[in-house]
């Protein structure tokens, strides 16, 4: 039978992607919100398009929820893997009633402890749930493995002249983040090569060549020529700086500035600098030694990665 993957677009989505050939899942349906990330990562894939919910979107939720409940009442699937966040709540509830097994794996970037979907998550009957980091693992929440396990990072011989430059500050709606666009538009010399994705940010001095969001096919061959890539702290954004064999200067966004729901941004940004998989800066302090530093060092999959290990059902018998 079929497997619903489900997860909302951005950092979601490119996690559970990139996971997928670690979970063993071959025959698959995918359920994720219309976007040009998804058109184009899920291309050829079998996808089922739901209503798009933001963080905390109650409206949202209940769309995907009813799209869900007719899902589930016409077809028989095997079972559910979701790594957030609202949209997995609209499948997991209609899910258990039908008696769909159903696995939440927790965001990487919650490196301390759940979201607040996975803390849902854990009220859904029988859902089995999975953290990236063994130091929350519990009774609860079970240690799988890490997206980053797929990477290592390494000095390269003769580090490149930084002329090239991508810069990826998220696609968010609701979220911007002026305060690095601010900087870097001060910052980066005036004859340099720079791709601007500035998603919904917007400030006075904006570059002319800023764009709202890139096609991913141009996204990963701007990212592919690239000396140095500048990323805020979100996962999306460091799988495909990684993928393309980048190490990013990361900078994390922070609640108080109003740039985010909370500061996970902040943890993920440690744990990537402690896995040397990113030079991570608070968006003030970013200065050009600071890419110099990143685009001296590359990174590369990992030659043989472990499955993520998700524990089997077993399933009363009918």
């Amino acid at each position: 039978m079929t497997t619903l993957l489900v997860a909302s677009t951005g950092g979601h989505l490119a996690e559970l992607h990139d996971l997928r050939p670690r979970l063993g899942v071959e025959d698959r349906r995918w359920v994720t919100f219309d976007s040009p990330q998804s058109r184009s990562l899920l291309d050829g894939e079998d996808v089922v398009y739901v209503p798009p919910a933001t963080s905390r979107d109650l409206v949202g939720a209940v769309r995907d929820l009813l799209v869900a409940r007719r899902m589930f009442r016409s077809e028989r699937y095997e079972q559910v893997i979701s790594t957030g966040a609202s949209v997995a709540m609209a499948f997991f509830v209609p899910a258990t009633s039908a008696g769909v097994p159903c696995s939440y794996i927790e965001s990487a970037t919650r490196t301390r402890g759940p979201s607040l979907t996975g803390r849902l998550a854990a009220r859904v009957p029988r859902a089995r749930l999975y953290t990236q980091y063994p130091g929350w693992a519990d009774a609860t929440w079970r240690y799988g493995g890490s997206i980053f396990d797929a990477f290592d990072a390494e000095p390269i011989a003769a580090p490149r002249q930084v002329r090239k430059v991508v810069v990826t500050l998220g696609t968010h709606e609701r979220y911007t983040f002026p305060r690095l666009l601010n900087h870097l538009v001060t910052l980066l010399p005036p004859d340099w090569d720079v791709l601007w994705q500035v998603g919904s940010t917007v400030i006075d001095r904006m570059p002319a060549e800023a764009r709202k969001q890139v096609p991913l096919a141009e996204m990963r061959q701007a990212l592919a020529e690239a000396d140095v890539v500048i990323s805020h702290a979100g996962v999306g954004s460091a799988l495909a700086a990684m993928q393309a064999g980048k190490r990013a200067l990361y900078v994390p966004r922070r609640r108080a500035f109003g740039e985010h729901v909370d500061d996970h941004q902040v943890e993920m940004a440690r744990e990537l600098e402690g896995r040397r998989l990113v030079v991570a800066r608070e968006a003030e302090e970013v200065g050009l030694a600071d890419l110099e530093e990143a685009a001296a060092w590359s990174v590369r999959a990992s030659p043989a990665v472990a499955p993520f290990r998700l524990a089997p059902f077993r399933l009363a018998p009918s």
